[in-house]
């Protein structure tokens, strides 16, 4: 998962593209990037670290221009260990194109394979992104004619990227002397949107991954960009758009919407927050028929993203509502950290528990999801190292079960605690007296409450149903081979 942006402004762009990756940082923590297009010339600057590491004066200085894309990074594809894996990316031909992508290729093998065999470009990294970029840069060579580009070009090679590619993409591209295209693949699996911005100048536009990089820097929300949707901005700030793929059938993520994006983001017309809420409201459902509301003396979030289910699970079941975890605010998500062994470190390091809170009492601790089962094992040991006389736990998703392929770090089954064990046996693991799940159903219900037009969701990593059609037993073995291997020589390494 990453988190990109594009600006199209009347004046320099570089302050506000920092600003809305800031907005965007829970999306990527490994790797942050910014080019800007200055006097029909590219600058660049990316690095490993947080945004506000990154970009230093001298840095910002060093990236002139009225238009800009940046990314903050979350390594799925590829490698992490190399800066050249982190975006935005660069090919000098055709025109000149700077590209940001958040998402995850499934066939970016058999395309990098075609790339080299078939088109003669040379991919020089590992990261599925590259070669994404590649494939538009490709087609967009041959939908021009001679040295000019029109709209129609652009349309048509992003048509046909959506014929050639498979997966999850969204993308902002930044061609040269010409302007800024943003397109979402065909289910619309990962979020884009649009905002505008009046300026003494003219409008000046953004594109990005969450609506709260567009209204934490002082944009009006314009709208979601469609599955499968590409908007042209061009030089003169006129936005343009077209349908491009043949048959696109809206699928969002569902796990955005449970983890992912921040709860003041508007979400293809859902308020994060709102369903967060109606996650709470269903949860607290199925905690009723499957625990003793007798037993439950208060219920605490694991902070952030569970509070308002926390907060609405409580006040529907009349319990307790108390803020037993304190969050170290510099210590980023575990979640999206690359490394077990890091993502183990940090957890004790990022929470510290109130014992005042938990001493002598039956607590309740709702969480957004449980994944590995690390943070959920240590937060419920910490509980209890601070008093609790028992630990409930209850999870605003369903049991992960199944790899996600779609651009989140869950690429083996091995590695799920939910695999292979069921409800009970989960709760034994994590040290929990006891444990509920939502039900993928009422998980679904909860965001589609707030917008009946999403008839479907990618809820893959629940239900073992994969969208875009292409996974099967032997590309998940294959991942799940890669995985390990990269997993043995992170631990060689740190020996």
């Amino acid at each position: 998962m990453c988190g990109i942006v594009g600006v199209a402004a009347r004046s320099p762009a570089n302050q506000a593209i920092y600003d809305s990756l800031l907005l965007l940082q829970h999306r990527g923590q490994d790797a942050a990037g910014i080019a800007t297009s200055h006097d029909q010339f590219f600058n660049m600057y990316k690095a490993h670290g947080l945004v506000r590491d990154v970009f230093r004066t001298r840095n910002m200085r060093a990236l002139p221009g009225t238009s800009g894309l940046g990314q903050v990074r979350y390594p799925t594809a590829g490698s992490s260990d190399s800066v050249d894996e982190a975006q935005p990316f660069y090919v000098n031909a055709p025109f000149g194109i700077t590209f940001v992508h958040n998402g995850n290729l499934t066939n970016w093998r058999e395309l990098r394979e075609e790339l080299f065999r078939i088109d003669r470009r040379h991919i020089n990294t590992n990261s599925d992104s590259e070669v994404l970029l590649n494939v538009f840069a490709h087609e967009l060579q041959l939908a021009s004619s001679g040295v000019s580009l029109d709209e129609n070009a652009v349309f048509n090679a992003v048509s046909a990227v959506h014929r050639r590619t498979k997966g999850a993409y969204a993308v902002i591209a930044q061609i040269a002397s010409f302007g800024m295209v943003a397109f979402r693949d065909p289910y619309g699996i990962r979020p884009l949107c649009l905002g505008s911005l009046a300026t003494d100048n003219g409008v000046e536009w953004m594109v990005a991954s969450e609506s709260v990089a567009l209204t934490g820097c002082g944009y009006t929300f314009v709208r979601d960009i469609a599955p499968g949707e590409a908007l042209l901005i061009d030089l003169d700030g006129n936005v343009s758009s077209r349908q491009c793929a043949e048959n696109p059938i809206f699928t969002p993520c569902v796990f955005e919407y449970v983890y992912f994006a921040r709860p003041d983001s508007l979400m293809d017309g859902v308020s994060i927050y709102d369903a967060r809420l109606n996650m709470g409201e269903y949860l607290a459902d199925k905690v009723a028929k499957n625990l003793r509301l007798g037993e439950i003396d208060v219920v605490m979030p694991i902070p952030d993203s569970s509070r308002p289910s926390a907060m609405q699970l409580a006040s529907r079941l009349g319990l307790n509502y108390r803020e037993g975890f304190i969050k170290n605010r510099y210590v980023g998500r575990t979640f999206i950290m690359p490394g077990q062994a890091v993502r183990k470190k940090s957890v004790r390091q990022k929470l510290s528990a109130i014992d005042m809170e938990f001493r002598g009492k039956n607590v309740l601790l709702v969480d957004d999801s449980i994944v590995r089962g690390t943070t959920s094992q240590q937060i419920v040991e910490m509980a209890i190292s601070a008093g609790a006389n028992k630990v409930f736990f209850a999870s605003a998703a369903p049991p992960v079960r199944f790899p996600n392929v779609y651009g989140i770090d869950m690429p083996t089954q091995a590695e799920l605690i939910a695999t292979g064990r069921d409800t009970n046996e989960v709760a034994r693991a994590i040290g929990a007296a006891g444990l509920v799940y939502q039900d993928l159903e009422d998980l679904e219900s909860s965001i589609r409450d707030l917008n009946p037009g999403i008839t479907q969701f990618e809820s893959s990593c629940f239900n073992g149903r994969y969208v875009t059609g292409d996974i099967d037993a032997a590309y998940l073995e294959r991942l799940g081979s890669t995985r390990g291997n990269q997993a043995a020589s992170i631990s060689d390494d740190d020996a």
